[in-house]
């Protein structure tokens, strides 16, 4: 089979499976075993594939239609313009929080802040902001410690390692000094809600998807926890969950924050809150 018939029966069999974007999936997997960029599979529309080709790109496609997300075959995913590995051990980096990650910069005005990242997963908020704020200081910690490998192994394959400190922690339990910025991208889905979500999203760590039966309980603990971790005028910012900003926003305004507001993805979603403390 040439490269152009593979694409077109991969696509067909993705469409078949209920995989989004059939087309988009069956030239980054193509790609992917050819050792190609997705754009060089336009130029060699007529080349035939070897018979081990086929064999590794149909174990691929045929995992791919079963649900597990692109990133995990590939190995990688890209964040904020930086390549990141991506695997089972932390959730799969979302569109939304790299939007995170740019109204974060904008908050971030002495280039020396010392900043938390609370839950960092594979670790691509704290990198992304180590890699944009080299005289920052930043700790990131979670609960999980094949996340905070994964994160380990990005910060070497960023150069990063020295910028970023990582630690195994409970939300804040043990967490010592004061910083500027406290940021998360903590579990926020209800557990009730797990029929509603893709195949996709149910590959990622338990742990890393689901809070408890509101959805929002990690984050309200949080909120309890940051004031005794920020400096005076700190900030505290949080990615949430749909339908979760009042209760929140009602909780920081109970728990004496000040300069409390929200922004809203690319959906039109209220999905960030932000607030200072002190």
């Amino acid at each position: 089979m040439t490269v152009l018939e593979v694409l077109q029966a991969t696509s067909a069999y993705f469409k078949k499976h209920s995989v989004e974007n059939p087309r988009l999936n069956a030239e980054h997997l193509l790609a992917h075993v050819l050792g190609r960029k997705r754009i060089e599979l336009y130029l060699e529309f007529e080349r035939v594939l070897t018979e081990s080709e086929l064999a590794t790109l149909r174990e691929l496609v045929k995992r791919r239609g079963e649900g597990e997300p692109l990133q995990h075959l590939l190995g990688t995913v890209e964040f904020c313009g930086h390549v990141f590995l991506c695997d089972k051990r932390a959730m799969v980096p979302r569109p939304e929080t790299e939007e995170f990650v740019e109204f974060l910069k904008f908050e971030i005005r002495n280039s020396k802040s010392e900043i938390l990242d609370v839950g960092t997963g594979s670790g691509v908020i704290a990198l992304s902001l180590a890699a944009n704020f080299p005289d920052t200081e930043i700790l990131a910690v979670d609960i999980s410690d094949d996340a905070l490998a994964l994160a380990q192994e990005n910060a070497a394959k960023l150069n990063l390692a020295g910028r970023v400190r990582f630690l195994k922690r409970n939300l804040l339990e043990n967490v010592e000094g004061t910083f500027d910025l406290i940021v998360a991208n903590l579990p926020y889905i209800s557990t009730q809600d797990r029929h509603t979500l893709s195949r996709e999203v149910l590959n990622d760590p338990a742990v890393a998807v689901f809070a408890s039966a509101r959805g929002d309980e990690l984050i309200h603990e949080l909120i309890a926890q940051a004031p005794s971790r920020l400096r005076p005028g700190g900030m505290l910012a949080v990615e949430i969950g749909i339908g979760q900003s009042d209760s929140l926003f009602s909780a920081l305004a109970e728990k004496n924050y000040r300069d409390i507001y929200s922004k809203n993805d690319y959906s039109g979603v209220t999905r960030f809150l932000f607030a200072r403390y002190g």
